[in-house]
C-alpha cells in the first residue's frame, strides 16, 4: 500500500475529534429518548447553551479549566477523553487503510463500539440508533471498494443474529426449565416478568458487526467478547458478588479486537489445525 499523505491522516483525526464530540451527545442523550439536534449542547449544572468557542474539542475543556464559564460547574473528563479516542481511531484508520472503504468501516465501527461499550456500561442498555444505524452504515461502506461486498455484508449481518439468537434461545430454554438457577433469576420470577438470558440489543448489535466485519469477523468477535467477560465476571462470582452482566460492552471489545487482529488471529489458528494433523 502506498504512503499515505499526512495531512489525509491530520484531517481525519480533527473530523474525528468533531464526530466525538457528537459522540458524547449520543450517548447521553439516546438512552433517555431525547433527540440529538434540539435543544444545543447545555451545561448540566446551570442550564446555559454552550457556546461554541466552548464546545472545540478537547482544547475547550483545557482552556476551561474542566469547568462551566458561566457557572463553575466541573465538566466530566469523559468529553476530552472520547473527542481525542474517537480522533485517535480516524486517523489510525486512515494511516493504516488509507481513503478506503475499508478505513471508513474501520473507523465507524470502532466509533459505533465506543458508544456502544459507554451506553451499556452505564445504562445497560445498547439503543437501536447504534445498534441499527451502524447496521445501515455497515451496509452502505459495503458497496464502496476495499472493504466487504455487500452479499458478504449481508450474510455477516445475518449470521451475527443469527448466532446470538441461537445462544439467546438455548439460554432462555433452561431458565424456563430451571436449568439455571440464581437470585436474580427468583427476583425476576417473583416480579412476574419473563427470565431472559441475552437482550435482543446484544443481537442486533452482533448483526452491525458482521455488517462490517463478514461472519468470520461475528465468529472471532463472539469468542473474544465472552473471553474478555469470563474473565472480568469470573472473579466477581468466585467471591459471591452478584452483578448485572453489560454484554455490549464486551461484544464491543471483541469487535474491535477482532477488527485489530482477525486475520492473524484466524492465519494463527489455521496453523495450529494444520500442525494437529
Amino acid at each position: 500500500m502506498p504512503p499515505v499523505d499526512p495531512r489525509v491522516v491530520v484531517l481525519a483525526g480533527v473530523f474525528g475529534a468533531v464526530l466525538g464530540s457528537f459522540l458524547n451527545v449520543c450517548v447521553y442523550r439516546w438512552p433517555r429518548n431525547e433527540s440529538v439536534v434540539r435543544p444545543r449542547s447545555r451545561c448540566p449544572g446551570c442550564g446555559a447553551p454552550i457556546a461554541w468557542y466552548d464546545n472545540v474539542p478537547v482544547l475547550s475543556w483545557l482552556l476551561l479549566r474542566a469547568r462551566c464559564r458561566r457557572c463553575g460547574a466541573p465538566i466530566s473528563v469523559q468529553y476530552p477523553l472520547v473527542e481525542l479516542a474517537v480522533g485517535v481511531i480516524w486517523a489510525g484508520a486512515a494511516w493504516w487503510f488509507g481513503p478506503s472503504g475499508a478505513g471508513l468501516g474501520a473507523a465507524l465501527l470502532a466509533t459505533i463500539a465506543l458508544g456502544v461499550a459507554l451506553t451499556d456500561a452505564r445504562h445497560y442498555l445498547i439503543p437501536d440508533e447504534f445498534s441499527l444505524g451502524g447496521l445501515g452504515l455497515g451496509l452502505a461502506v459495503s458497496f464502496l471498494p476495499g472493504g466487504l461486498t455487500p452479499v458478504e455484508a449481508v450474510v455477516g449481518a445475518a449470521a451475527g443474529f443469527a448466532l446470538l439468537w441461537v445462544v439467546k434461545a438455548a439460554g432462555d430454554w433452561a431458565l424456563a426449565r430451571g436449568l439455571i438457577r440464581g437470585e436474580e433469576l427468583a427476583q425476576v420470577l417473583e416480579a412476574g416478568e419473563t427470565p431472559t438470558t441475552l437482550g435482543m440489543g446484544d443481537l442486533k448489535m452482533m448483526a452491525m458487526v458482521g455488517s462490517f466485519l463478514g461472519w468470520r469477523g461475528v465468529l472471532i468477535t463472539a469468542f473474544l467478547g465472552s473471553l474478555s467477560g469470563v474473565l472480568v465476571f469470573l472473579p466477581l462470582l468466585l467471591a459471591r458478588r452478584r452483578a448485572p452482566v453489560p454484554f455490549g460492552v464486551f461484544l464491543a471489545i471483541g469487535a474491535v479486537a477482532a477488527l485489530l487482529f482477525g486475520d492473524p488471529l484466524l492465519q494463527w489458528y489455521g496453523a495450529l489445525l494444520m500442525k494437529g494433523r
